[in-house]
């Protein structure tokens, strides 16, 4: 019997695959299910794999209040509504998290977890800037993509993480808007950052950590907390990646995950 959250949401989500042992993947912050359909192919193969849209994002519906235990809630919801656990999860940085808090809370469900350059602590640092630069864009008026890419560029210099913001970026009848439900994402910033853990907190499961070499989210100082929580835990870092290890280094990220799926 599923025992859902009452404060859950249906979340929308892509498939990849029809056979093989279940993987659901959780983006980040201003991601969506789509940013990880390259890796879901690939992953296809031998797998049935979902990409999910968390709250707040992408397809799915919006909602005001956004925690690890509101988001956890969402993705066990899925998981119980279409039978598929218990299942690989695999979540990057904001659903790196969503995965942690879902493992801790319900271990059944997660056959094997993969957290993607985050760790289980709080940041004082984020990628929360991203959000109030999109909220401070006024698209009023703009006609063309290339429109909108030009004004952000005034706040965002870099090509390769503006194209990432735009991937946010619907048209529809009235002009552009946002998919991502800025204003909530921004009350919500400060419980993003943190991550909340109990005393009696431990997934026993098989946990990968990848971390970006580069990146500053997975520290040395860390690997207590990680311990922990996450007893299995194998903690890697991927050669020049930084924070979007995945969309950085694809084939070294696929090499580490094949080899932590096939054991």
């Amino acid at each position: 019997m599923s025992v859902q959250s009452p404060d859950s949401i249906e979340l929308a989500y892509q498939r990849y695959g029809d056979g093989g042992p279940p993987i659901i993947v959780l983006h980040g912050l201003l991601g969506s299910g789509r940013n990880w359909a390259t890796i879901a192919k690939r992953l296809a193969a031998s797998h049935k794999v979902e990409t999910l849209d968390l709250r707040n994002h992408g397809a799915s519906p919006w909602a005001d209040a956004m925690t690890y235990a509101l988001m956890a809630a969402d993705v066990r919801s899925h998981i119980e509504r279409t039978a598929l656990g218990p299942v690989t999860l695999i979540g990057h940085s904001m659903g790196g998290k969503t995965a942690m808090r879902l493992a801790l809370d319900a271990p059944s469900l997660v056959e094997r977890l993969v957290v993607v350059d985050i760790a289980p602590v709080g940041y004082d640092h984020s990628t929360g800037e991203y959000v109030e630069a999109l909220r401070a864009l006024d698209l009023g008026g703009l006609a063309s993509r290339n429109e909108v890419d030009e004004r952000l560029a005034a706040i965002v210099p870099d090509p390769a993480i503006r194209a990432f913001l735009l991937q946010n970026l619907a048209r529809g009848d009235e002009g552009f808007s946002w998919r991502a439900n800025l204003d909530a994402l921004s009350k919500a910033m400060a419980d993003l950052m943190s991550f909340a853990t109990g005393e009696h907190d431990l997934y026993r499961g098989p946990a990968l950590f990848l971390a970006g070499a580069n990146s500053h989210y997975v520290r040395s100082e860390h690997r207590p907390t990680i311990d922990q929580l996450f007893a299995k835990a194998d903690i890697r870092a991927i050669a020049d990646a930084g924070h979007w290890v995945h969309a950085e280094q694809p084939a070294a990220f696929l090499a580490h995950l094949q080899d932590f799926l096939g054991r």
